[in-house]
């Protein structure tokens, strides 16, 4: 957009320059999609109302050792819920919340945007199925297949529209390093694994090894035997290998559906897989062009060749960029570098707290809690090496390198020293 009249067109500068963004990552609750799974979408509402209360406030800790909190955080004039799962469990109950609260702010959620953007992909009367890739969370509440059917009829689609949903357990998880997903140097199967296994309800199909093509090199899948169909126990341990079983798992659904329609495009939805793109294109790419072995293209009927990823973050940036022209609330003098970056730590002054070995919440606690106890299990506190692990700072200064340096001279404000690498030390 032009910065002068707020009109379409780029003037080759940053459509949000004079915004300050302050954002926060509730790492110490995550994943919010296993909530649902565990009957506690209750405990999940009130973890989201909590984050809605922490943007509007202006207190946050400077560390996790620390008593007293700091007071000097921005207060917010929008509020943009950059997760499918929290917006949709939480969106409508943070719109009541705030309604009660007599403010007006804007709630905007990344379904709706998701939604329009795999719509506006296709042609008013054109058929085709458009897959769902999300957290169990988000398959379960039923928020982006609801909002399709709302929105097809609002925007005049008129074609045979199908939605097939994907559950993708330990995706984002891997990308956080959520040890009951994921733990790094692993060389066999451990007891606490969450992930799909051989047994359960996300089952690895030893029939379809052939068609995941995991790779097994370097502890990526977990076995008890040298050769994978001798395995009685199988874990997957990588971000690319949890990708081929939930992809494959997705097209076994649409053709076991019988359905004639064609897989034209996949909402992202969560906000984790963008920084897998590539690995999805991969993995679709594979089952496209997989034969059986008497030569039949198995997924062909049923797939686009290119299938369209679609980013909910595109269109929701585009929500929040005409809901702040269309009120008049831009800054005019504000400063996209004041930007803050926040994230939540387990209070180890809570002593009725559980954590394990690395100092994060245990699965049982995590979920096990109830809602309405008064207590504080959780710290806001600045990102900080000390919170964040190398590898997710180097994706970070990979695939999102600008905002990546708004998070360095964030944490330099609040340590007086940078303690985020910089490139010369990666």
């Amino acid at each position: 957009n032009n910065n002068d009249d707020r009109s379409e067109g780029a003037d080759n500068l940053l459509d949000f320059k004079q915004e300050s963004f302050v954002y926060l990552g509730d790492q110490a609750n995550m994943p919010y999609g296993n909530y649902s799974k565990e009957n506690k979408v209750d405990l999940l509402k009130e973890h989201i109302i909590k984050d809605a209360q922490f943007l509007l406030s202006n207190k946050y800790y400077a560390s996790n050792k620390d008593q007293s909190y700091k007071q000097d955080k921005q207060p917010v004039k929008a509020i943009v819920v950059a997760c499918n799962t929290a917006t949709a469990y939480g969106k409508d109950y943070i719109e009541g919340f705030l309604a009660s609260a007599n403010t007006d702010i804007k709630v905007i959620g990344v379904i709706d945007a998701g939604v329009k953007g795999a719509l506006e992909s296709m042609e008013k009367d054109e058929d085709g199925i458009i897959g769902i890739l999300a957290t169990a969370g988000t398959v379960a509440s039923k928020g982006y297949s609801r909002t399709i059917e709302v929105f097809k009829k609002k925007m005049g689609y008129t074609g045979q529209i199908e939605t097939f949903q994907q559950g993708g357990v330990g995706i984002a998880e891997a990308v956080d390093e959520d040890t009951d997903y994921f733990i790094k140097g692993l060389s066999k199967p451990r007891s606490t694994y969450k992930g799909p296994a051989l047994a359960g309800d996300l089952l690895i199909d030893k029939t379809l090894l052939d068609i995941y093509n995991f790779d097994f090199d370097q502890g990526k899948m977990l076995c008890d035997a040298t050769n994978p169909d001798d395995c009685s126990i199988m874990q997957i341990n990588d971000s690319e290998n949890y990708v081929r079983f939930h992809l494959v798992t997705l097209m076994e659904q649409i053709r076991k559906s019988n359905t004639d329609n064609v897989l034209k495009s996949i909402i992202l939805g969560c906000t984790h897989y963008p920084y897998l793109t590539k690995e999805i294109d991969k993995v679709l790419g594979e089952l496209y062009n997989y034969q059986t072995a008497d030569g039949v293209y198995l997924y062909r009927k049923n797939m686009k060749e290119n299938v369209l990823l679609i980013d909910p973050a595109v269109n929701t940036a585009r929500e929040l960029y005409a809901h702040l022209k269309r009120s008049n609330s831009f800054s005019p003098d504000g400063d996209i570098n004041k930007s803050e970056f926040y994230i939540s730590v387990p209070n180890n002054g809570n002593s009725l707290i559980k954590t394990d070995q690395n100092g994060n919440f245990t699965y049982d606690y995590k979920y096990g809690r109830e809602a309405h106890q008064i207590q504080e299990y959780v710290k806001v506190v600045p990102f900080s090496r000390k919170n964040i692990s190398s590898d997710i700072l180097n994706r970070f200064q990979k695939q999102i390198p600008y905002v990546f340096e708004l998070m360095q001279k964030f944490n330099a404000e609040n340590t007086k020293t940078s303690d985020l690498p910089i490139e010369s030390r990666i």
